[in-house]
């Protein structure tokens, strides 16, 4: 195996390609945090395909790859696919001085990434439910002064006003409360789930006239407690209506009308796109 920092300039410069963004930050970050650190002594078990195995060594090298590395496998959690969270960053582009919440923090890998994008003068609140993996991240951030680990609900608790809500879980909808947290010109992006066979990353951006919706690929992630579930009135989309929302509103604001594609109580989202919005 190649030496753990060739390793990792290397993975660095294969995660920035793929992130397809012209922030050079992205490939520092990556090459300046070391995975290991938050795995827990190897050798560290690997998801791929429908199978998992071991790493031949503790060596670092095996996991400065796109692989899932396993944290808890009775409940399916994994430290996730890096060539997904840098395509990830890529879109939503953590910017100096910035605002994070991150929503399913795991041991703190991601965390940190997004700790270092946000600085200097940024912080990151990175909420964990899991008490074990909570635990895990505090210890592995306590070098991060910007970050602050919350052992908690991020559905049940409030957010602080975010300019970046990152989310690790997958949803039926993203709360209302967590649309609310976005800052103007703030961003979300998470996973949305709202059925058992559409699995979607979306970013949302909050604009003055609304909050711009874009589904950008294929995702999925573990439910998010407390926001996995659909209500009995709400109206779930087929992939191809799901790919087709360019914008989602909050129901008190506006009445779902004939452009909505899925429905699911205070939220729902449409297939008109918002003035303004660029990528229209």
């Amino acid at each position: 195996m190649a030496e753990p920092d060739e390793a990792r300039r290397f993975y660095a410069r294969l995660m920035a390609a793929h992130a397809q963004s012209a922030d050079p930050r992205i490939e520092e970050v990556f090459a300046s945090v070391p995975r290991e650190a938050f795995l827990g002594p190897g050798p560290w078990t690997v998801f791929a395909g429908k199978g998992r195995f071991e790493t031949p060594s503790a060596d670092p090298g095996y996991i400065y790859q796109n692989v899932l590395v396993v944290l808890d496998a009775d409940k399916g959690i994994n430290n996730g696919e890096p060539m997904l969270h840098a395509m990830w960053l890529g879109k939503v582009a953590p910017k100096p001085g910035e605002t994070v919440t991150h929503i399913g923090a795991g041991t703190g890998y991601y965390t940190a990434l997004l700790a270092k994008l946000v600085e200097p003068g940024g912080s990151v609140t990175a909420f964990e439910l899991e008490a074990g993996l909570a635990a895990r991240a505090k210890a592995n951030l306590g070098q991060y002064d910007n970050v602050e680990v919350v052992h908690g609900d991020a559905v049940a608790n409030a957010l602080p006003p975010s300019d970046v809500i990152y989310v690790n879980a997958g949803v039926v909808a993203p709360p209302a409360a967590w649309l609310k947290a976005l800052k103007p010109g703030g961003r979300m992006i998470f996973p949305w789930r709202p059925s058992e066979t559409v699995g979607l990353a979306v970013l949302i951006t909050r604009l003055e006239n609304g909050f711009a919706c874009r589904p950008f690929m294929g995702s999925w992630f573990i439910p998010c407690v407390g926001a996995s579930v659909a209500g009995v009135a709400a109206r779930t989309p087929t992939r191809e209506r799901a790919v087709r929302t360019r914008s989602i509103w909050l129901t008190a604001a506006k009445a779902p009308d004939r452009t909505a594609t899925a429905v699911f109580g205070d939220i729902w989202f449409s297939s008109r796109a918002i003035r303004g919005d660029s990528r229209r």
